[in-house]
């Protein structure tokens, strides 16, 4: 075999090691109902904070529970044994990554979607209407 042809075989199964390992830590985006199904797999639930329902803190077991509303409008509670996440009020969306235990989600990762700080909440009318100089 030359070597150029070696060289591209180690290429090719470092390239495929690459995708496998990614692959395996890859989470499936799915509902509360579809989480309860196989409540010991890890998937990703994203959806609303449920304003209607409590939010509870405990610092001394950091434990932060809350509701939440998947894309099917489904609500469940959620615990989170982490600190409660700084503006966690002011989300637009939260994605939880973690399991489904009994009537509840135990999350191990939350990120938020919170409102830019740049946006006052007024979209422009009119687009055609901005200048530039």
């Amino acid at each position: 075999m030359k070597r150029n042809h070696i060289i591209a075989i180690i290429g090719i199964a470092l390239a495929v090691g690459a995708i496998l390992s990614t692959l395996g830590d890859a989470s499936t985006y799915v509902t509360f109902g579809q989480a309860d199904n196989d409540p010991g797999e890890v998937y990703t639930v994203i959806g609303t904070l449920d304003t209607n329902q409590p939010m509870e803190y405990d610092a001394r077991s950091h434990r932060f529970t809350f509701f939440a509303v998947d894309k099917h409008g489904d609500s469940r509670q959620v615990v989170y044994n982490q600190p409660k996440p700084q503006d966690f009020e002011r989300a637009e969306e939260v994605t939880m990554k973690g399991k489904s235990q009994g009537d509840y989600f135990v999350a191990e990762e939350i990120l938020m979607k919170c409102p830019s700080k740049y946006n006052d909440g007024k979209a422009i009318a009119n687009a055609e209407e901005v200048y530039y100089d």
